[in-house]
């Protein structure tokens, strides 16, 4: 199964974002698609339950044809919205709502499967039997090609396991949030041959003036005109060079910038400014 190297990410395309119509959802899809971005990172949440059916329409209205591209979703977080009855945010990953949420993405989205389904967040009373009968059913109807899951430590994965296998992990992981290349959990990956992706892969750099982005923001200075690439082109090619084979989840909704999103693929960033950025990150060289 083949995913782009850069994932485009649809929660900021409706209702949380830019709230693009259908038209330029459709026009966004092609720039994507004509760019090499063929894969489109969905969860039901998105958008208050909305965002799946307005991609949907727009892709039904595309003359993208559907095994051209690779669609992936998440479920298991309720939120506490007006769609739903619920009375408080939790986590649901009893078997029979698993199959209703997939199905209903499925009808939304308006397509017969799932490339890749994700469990969104891991929850304290998930079920590692229920979870796996979901799955197997799914499976065997042709509704969901592979299962993952999303922020999931390596002990929680072999959890799930100890019933079916995790083929994916979708992670938060960027210069500015690193935590999973040092706690296991993308060597888990790198091990077990699991799909790698990172949420949030510009971290906080373009979000927060803190000392360690003042001090990314010095390094990045003479390393843009090294690469003749963009600051976040540099971000992403930092970790593009880790060993997990990482596939960025690019959240931006503007079409230049996931253009140059899939040029950073192409750089080649060599190790000792790998650490330079590291360096600056941490404020501190490496022990």
């Amino acid at each position: 199964m083949k995913y782009s190297r850069i994932i485009a990410g649809t929660m900021t395309w409706g209702k949380w974002g830019k709230q693009l119509s259908t038209a330029e959802m459709i026009a966004l899809m092609n720039h994507c698609v004509e760019n090499k971005i063929t894969t489109f990172d969905h969860a039901d949440i998105y958008g208050d339950y909305t965002n799946e059916e307005d991609f949907g329409k727009a892709f039904s209205k595309s003359s993208i044809k559907r095994e051209d591209v690779q669609l992936i979703s998440k479920c298991g977080i309720q939120f506490n919205v007006k769609e739903r009855s619920n009375r408080v945010k939790h986590y649901d990953y009893n078997a029979s709502y698993i199959i209703s949420s997939v199905e209903r993405s499925l009808k939304m989205l308006q397509t017969d499967y799932l490339d890749l389904l994700l469990l969104h967040r891991p929850s304290p009373l998930m079920d590692a039997s229920e979870i796996a009968e979901a799955i197997d059913k799914l499976k065997i109807e042709g509704k969901i090609k592979q299962f993952g899951v999303s922020n999931f430590s390596p002990s929680q994965i072999q959890l799930i396991e100890k019933e079916i296998q995790v083929e994916a992990n979708q992670v938060e992981f960027s210069l500015s949030s690193n935590k999973v290349m040092n706690d296991g959990t993308l060597d888990d990956c790198v091990t077990f041959d699991r799909l790698a992706m990172s949420w949030s892969p510009l971290g906080s750099y373009f979000r927060e003036d803190s000392k360690a982005n003042l001090r990314i923001k010095t390094v990045l200075a003479d390393l843009t005109k090294k690469y003749g690439a963009t600051e976040d082109q540099l971000l992403l090619a930092w970790i593009l060079k880790h060993p997990s084979t990482i596939h960025p989840v690019v959240g931006t909704a503007t079409p230049q910038r996931l253009k140059l999103a899939m040029d950073a693929v192409e750089i080649d960033m060599e190790l000792q400014d790998w650490f330079i950025l590291l360096e600056a990150n941490e404020g501190h060289e490496v022990a």
